[in-house]
């Protein structure tokens, strides 16, 4: 119990230090704005800047150039790190996801997201960001989509000690299914004798696959998109959402929708509730009704703060099976195995409401984090 006091003690030094450093971050933004202004943006500020700050002239042009956004485009998000509430990191994702909007775009979108920074990790910060800039702007989205598409490539990036990296620049669809497919024919791999990691795995299939020029071997990809009915019937341009990537425009879902040869999976929500009506049976080997029915609630691993596809995950027992526990939906949540394994360490404790499907996670010291699927899309009134 003493342990568990003092550990309380210094995580919460930990998040008030944490707290005073956001708010210095966001005097710094300020005082860096104020130098550029002041010398009229001449580019010799950010040589000048890098010299003082010690970091290079690129790292210098970044801040900058997000200390010009805070300012005049996110006010309310530079109050937010002036309370203490998200660090310059996080309201980086902000500016990025909103870079490609006009002021006033900008400003609408800012006045939305940040109320909602509590508590975000960056990840989700560049997710609720990217999904209301794609709604305030949905015809500048799809037309920046349809660029970005015509700019697919792939890289060879040499590395050290004989390695080197393939780098490839995909729609997110796409990307998404390949990784799919590689997981789950390396997870095939694993068992008996079978030495190499998971990791090395996916690379030896991988390389496998573009070297022998391999099609059709293994399981198909099972990649959702999650779309709302009237989104998808063209009356509305809500954004989307791609399990383990984030909102998409929604020209794009309707194109992933309506291509008849499409691998990846529509799951078509209801436009008042999110919940799902229907969900496209074009896939490979259908898992029992239960089992899918957890991982489209779910979308993904149901541990706060994580994003790994619900489809790479498990369908976790909460009370166990060998306890009498259930096999139902009241019953099942999607966990990586990460989190999976986590639940088993001494201190952590799981629990999940068997009707919201809310997940509470508690920690070894004692805190509560609670997680629950966030709607796919704002209610229409």
């Amino acid at each position: 119990m003493g342990d568990s006091l003092l550990d309380q003690q210094i995580l919460t030094q930990i998040e008030g230090l944490n707290r005073l450093k956001m708010r210095a971050e966001a005097l710094l933004h300020r005082a860096v704005n104020s130098l550029d202004e002041h010398r009229g943006h001449a580019p010799d500020v950010v040589a000048e800047l890098a010299l003082v700050l010690s970091v290079s002239e690129q790292h210098a042009r970044r801040m900058v150039d997000l200390s010009a956004a805070l300012v005049h485009r996110l006010p309310r998000t530079l109050s937010a790190m002036e309370s203490g509430v998200v660090d310059s990191y996080r309201a980086s994702k902000v500016a990025s996801a909103t870079a490609w909007l006009n002021d006033s775009q900008a400003r609408e979108v800012d006045s939305t997201v940040a109320p909602r920074l509590v508590g975000k990790n960056p990840h989700q910060v560049r997710r609720v960001a990217t999904y209301w800039a794609l709604k305030v702007d949905p015809e500048g989205a799809a037309r920046r989509a349809s660029v970005r598409r015509a700019e697919r490539s792939v890289q060879l990036l040499p590395g050290e000690d004989g390695m080197s990296t393939l780098l490839a620049d995909l729609p997110a669809e796409v990307a998404s299914s390949a990784y799919a497919r590689i997981d789950r024919m390396a997870r095939t791999l694993r068992g008996g004798n079978e030495s190499r990691t998971l990791d090395q795995l996916r690379a030896d299939v991988f390389a496998e696959l573009l070297g022998s020029n391999a099609t059709g071997s293994g399981a198909k990809a099972d990649v959702h998109v999650y779309v709302d009915l009237t989104t998808l019937a063209g009356l509305n341009d809500n954004p989307a959402q791609l399990a383990g990537y984030g909102p998409i425009a929604a020209d794009v879902a309707r194109q992933i929708a309506e291509e008849p040869s499409s691998t990846w999976r529509r799951i078509v929500t209801d436009p008042l509730t999110g919940a799902p009506v229907d969900v496209g049976r074009q896939r490979y080997r259908p898992p029992a009704v239960t089992d899918e029915f957890v991982r489209v609630r779910d979308r993904e691993c149901r541990f706060p703060s994580c994003h790994r596809p619900a489809h790479f995950g498990d369908n976790d027992h909460h009370i166990p099976w060998n306890r009498q526990g259930p096999t139902n939906q009241a019953n099942l949540v999607n966990l990586c195995r990460r989190h999976h394994r986590l639940k088993d360490r001494p201190g952590w404790t799981y629990r999940l409401h068997p009707t919201t499907a809310a997940v509470a996670v508690t920690t070894p010291t004692g805190t509560t984090y609670t997680s629950k699927p966030e709607p796919l899309h704002d209610p229409p009134f």
